[in-house]
């Protein structure tokens, strides 16, 4: 797993799926309970119109993972294998920590008044904000790092993303009740602990 990072030659294919699946798996967990989640709720109950709620998801988090994908892959040409290492090492391990903190929409993001930009665009800003500083863009930022395949990871972060989402804003509340959201957050943090130990002891 650890030897994408410090690899300088091309991803091979098994590396590029591992991101993948990886990144998918890490971000459907994480997104679970978590405040952009929850704003689908909001947008779905507001607006009752799921197609452009769902394209603007899509849309928002693509821009948004686009953007913190290419920050995770610049980072691997500033810091040296070594650093990188333990820099990754202890923000995996800070994610499990943070995983275990239940998330709250912030007020800001309340859609209570009518939208300016329509249904779609409106989703598109509240989804991009929500997501800046967000667990799952931290993620992403690195998960590109740790595996050198931008367009890997940030595919299926954002599929990940969709998964975690586009049933709520179809099912609403009732998809929410049906997962044990302590369980899920324990697994993710599980996840994010397991990468961070990976990370300093160098295996892979």
């Amino acid at each position: 797993m650890w030897s994408s990072v410090v690899r300088n030659g091309p991803a091979r294919p098994h590396h590029l799926m591992e991101a993948f699946l990886v990144s998918t798996g890490i971000v459907a967990l994480a997104e679970m309970g978590d405040k952009t989640q929850l704003l689908s709720l909001v947008l779905a109950a507001r607006f009752r119109r799921p197609w452009p709620i769902v394209w603007g998801i899509l849309v928002a988090t693509v821009a948004n993972h686009a953007l913190a994908g290419a920050l995770g892959t610049w980072v691997t040409t500033v810091l040296g294998p070594d650093v990188l290492r333990w820099v990754l090492g202890v923000s995996f391990i800070a994610m499990a920590a943070w995983m275990l903190i239940p998330d709250q929409l912030d007020e800001g993001n309340d859609q209570s008044r009518t939208p300016r930009f329509g249904v779609f665009g409106t989703t598109v800003v509240a989804f991009f904000l929500a997501e800046m500083g967000d667990k799952t863009q931290i993620a992403t930022v690195m998960l590109a790092a740790q595996y050198h395949a931008w367009f890997w990871v940030v595919a299926g972060t954002t599929l990940g993303m969709m998964i975690a989402n586009a049933p709520v804003v179809w099912l609403g509340e009732k998809i929410t009740k049906l997962v044990p959201l302590p369980i899920v957050h324990r697994v993710s943090a599980g996840v994010f602990a397991v990468l961070g130990a990976a990370a300093l002891l160098g295996w892979g």
